[in-house]
């Protein structure tokens, strides 16, 4: 069953950003990930508050996606992600196809 990880930003340090970006893609692919979403015109429609950058991301199955987020890998693009962005992160389950 696939698992998302969506991803609400705010840059901080374009940089970094540039930096962080390049690592995570790179590590991403690795684990088996694919972008869906990354970074296009978000609209609220209804609620909270404005939206900040949304990035999904969907990775072949929950483990994998854990396994990402834990590997020495992405430890590499987690460490500049402190100074690039501010982030809210959700790992979400998929569902099967009825």
């Amino acid at each position: 069953m696939p698992a998302y990880v969506i991803s609400e930003v705010e840059m901080r340090d374009t940089a970094a950003m540039e930096a962080y970006r390049t690592l995570a893609a790179a590590t991403i692919a690795q684990y088996g990930g694919r972008y869906l979403v990354r970074g296009g015109t978000a609209e609220v429609v209804e609620g909270g508050p404005p939206s900040k950058t949304i990035i999904i991301v969907e990775f072949p199955s929950m483990a994998r996606l854990k396994e990402w987020y834990a590997s020495a890998d992405y430890a590499e693009a987690l460490k500049l992600r402190q100074t690039a962005l501010e982030r809210r992160l959700l790992f979400v389950e998929g569902v099967l196809p009825s």
